[in-house]
């Protein structure tokens, strides 16, 4: 599912409030993080990423790992901070992909 500008924009205004809560360290980016963080898409749809200081990843590799590995879209990208969005495969969790679509 391929994000149209409005739907971007859509979750954006969502993600702001979110605290991030996964964080790539000095450890970078390995399988059980990719693993978690598809979990936590499943779940919450909608989930911030850090990278710390002290890693060696960037932002944008990051991103497009995650976009790879796990069919996620990139919401954006600011600085440090990615946001990611993937619509839940079970209704019980589809909470903002609705509004997503109708947009």
């Amino acid at each position: 599912m391929e994000l149209r500008g409005k739907q971007k924009r859509f979750l954006r205004s969502k993600a702001h409030h979110l605290q991030p809560i996964f964080q790539v360290g000095k450890g970078g980016l390995n399988e059980a993080m990719i693993h978690q963080i598809a979990e936590a898409l499943e779940k919450r749809e909608l989930i911030k990423i850090t990278l710390l200081q002290n890693t060696d990843e960037i932002a944008e590799e990051v991103a497009e790992v995650l976009h790879q590995e796990i069919n996620c879209e990139i919401v954006q990208i600011i600085g440090r901070v990615v946001v990611l969005f993937k619509p839940s495969s079970k209704e019980k969790y589809q909470k903002i992909s609705p509004e997503v679509k109708a947009i």
